[in-house]
This record gives structure tokens, sequence and C-alpha cells, in this order.
């Protein structure tokens, strides 16, 4: 009987840790660049009620009997689709369509990697400009160095191409490549990134090294979009059915053990 409380709590334990990450993908539904978590399960431990044995004809008993201890959250892994391009007016919003992911350098000097591309120009110490993201952090090239660029150039008359290349217009007015292009970065398995923020991810063993598709042969490039945004890839018509079924769930383990807790205080009264 005592079995059936603790496997039911572990049943709520789980369930209340798949709604929190129901409720934290609907918070980022307008979070640029940011991807849905999913809850993963796993059963515990099974203790055996009676192993395999003889009846008393000494007939084989071909099957154990076992019980399960209930239920743990194993991971929650993050799904890296493709999300809706949105219209910005700023000049340096940047899109991303296929598998790549943009660099920027952590104050620890660490490279991480996201998919948010709401960038600015930043006036650098020495009066250039340098590419940052809205924290602040810098945004590094192809050649794994922040994008930085000399006081002689003016920000709202860069532009750049869908390979990430960035111009820069000349006497007759046509944008010529100033021998700069934004870095993009594709991982052998994306699913094992560690977020360390809503759009930051850092790189892992589970991961494997950030392979740079500007030098790495046989990867599918990916293409920059000016002007817009990737949005996250929340689908709220889905997230809502799951979390119902994380609600109902939920209310089950729980009626589980009020069960419970009735058929003990019914064993106790038997005694009176």
């Amino acid at each position: 009987m005592v079995r059936s409380l603790w496997s039911a709590a572990t049943g709520m334990n789980a369930q209340q840790a798949n709604v929190d990450t129901i409720a934290n993908n609907l918070a980022n539904v307008n979070s640029v660049g940011y991807k849905t978590q999913v809850a993963q399960f796993k059963s515990l431990l099974y203790q055996n009620l009676q192993t395999v044995t003889t009846t008393a004809n000494g007939n084989p008993k071909p099957t154990s009997s076992q019980v399960g201890l209930g239920v743990r959250t194993s991971s929650i892994n993050s799904i890296f689709g493709q999300g809706s391009l949105l219209d910005s007016e700023s000049d340096t919003a940047f899109a991303i369509e296929g598998d790549g992911f943009f660099a920027v350098r952590g104050e620890d000097g660490t490279n991480y990697y996201t998919r948010n591309g709401d960038f600015t120009w930043a006036l650098a110490a020495n009066g250039g400009m340098t590419l940052t993201n809205a924290d602040g952090l810098p945004v590094m090239s192809a050649e794994g160095r922040p994008i930085a660029l000399p006081r002689t150039y003016i920000a709202s008359r860069l532009s750049i191409t869908e390979e990430g290349e960035i111009c820069y217009p000349d006497e007759q007015n046509n944008p010529q490549p100033i021998g700069v292009r934004i870095g993009t970065f594709q991982f052998s398995n994306p699913g094992g990134l560690n977020r360390v923020g809503d759009t930051l991810f850092a790189v892992t063993d589970a991961s494997g090294r950030a392979l740079n598709e500007d030098t790495t042969p046989d990867v599918p490039k990916s293409r920059i979009v000016q002007g817009y945004l990737e949005g996250s890839n929340v689908q709220v018509a889905n997230e809502m059915v799951n979390l119902i079924v994380a609600q109902r769930a939920y209310e089950m383990n729980s009626k589980a053990i009020t069960t419970s807790d009735s058929m003990m205080e019914t064993a106790n009264n038997l005694k009176r």
C-alpha cells in the first residue's frame, strides 16, 4: 500500500516538471529564436515480489512478479525546428534559414551559439563599430573573430548578403563586399547543446564541436535573411493540448494517493 503512495507521488512530481516545461514554452511564444522544450520520462526500478520458481506440483512458473516504483524526469530536450520569419524594421535584424547558429563571445571568453539574430552596431573603444547582440556580446565572424569595422563606415549603409557577407556601397552606390562575413555554425547533434539562457547554447561533448559552415566541406549552407527575425517555434495549440494531458495525469496520480489513503483507512477500521 505504501508503494502506491510513493509511486503516485513520483508521478505528481514528474507531471509538475512537465507542466513547468509547457508553461515556459508558452511564456516564450514571442521570444525571438526560442526553441521548444519537451520533458521526457523514464520508469524507476522494479521490485521483485516473486522470482521465477515452481508450483507445489513441481511445474515451473515461467514469469516473475514485479511492481514498478514510479517515474522520474529523465531529460528535457530542445526541439530545433525552424521558426517562422518575422518582419523587422531594423537593418541589423538577421534570421537564419537552415541548421546554422550565430556565434557570440561571452564575457568569460567562451563562444556561445544562438538563433536570435537581433543584433546592433555598438561603438568600440577605438571609435569603430562592433556587431553585438542585445546583451552587448560581440558576434563572431566566419574567421572566429569579433566583427569590428573602422570608423569610416556608416552603419545605416551596411548590408548583408544571404551568405553573410557584409557589404558597403561604392561611389556608384553598388554594394561591395568588404571582406568580413558573419559566421554560421552547425552541430552534429544540436540536441546535446547545453542551454545557458533562453536563446544561448554552449557546446558539450554530446553536441560535438562547432562546424564552421564556411570552412567545413559537405555541410549544407544556411541562408541569412536581413530585415527578419526568426520567431519561436512553439506551437500554441499543441502546447495547450499537452498542458491538458499533463493536468489530467497529475489529477490521476492525485486520485491514486486518495484511493490508497481510503484503503488504508478502511484496513485500520477493520480492527474496531
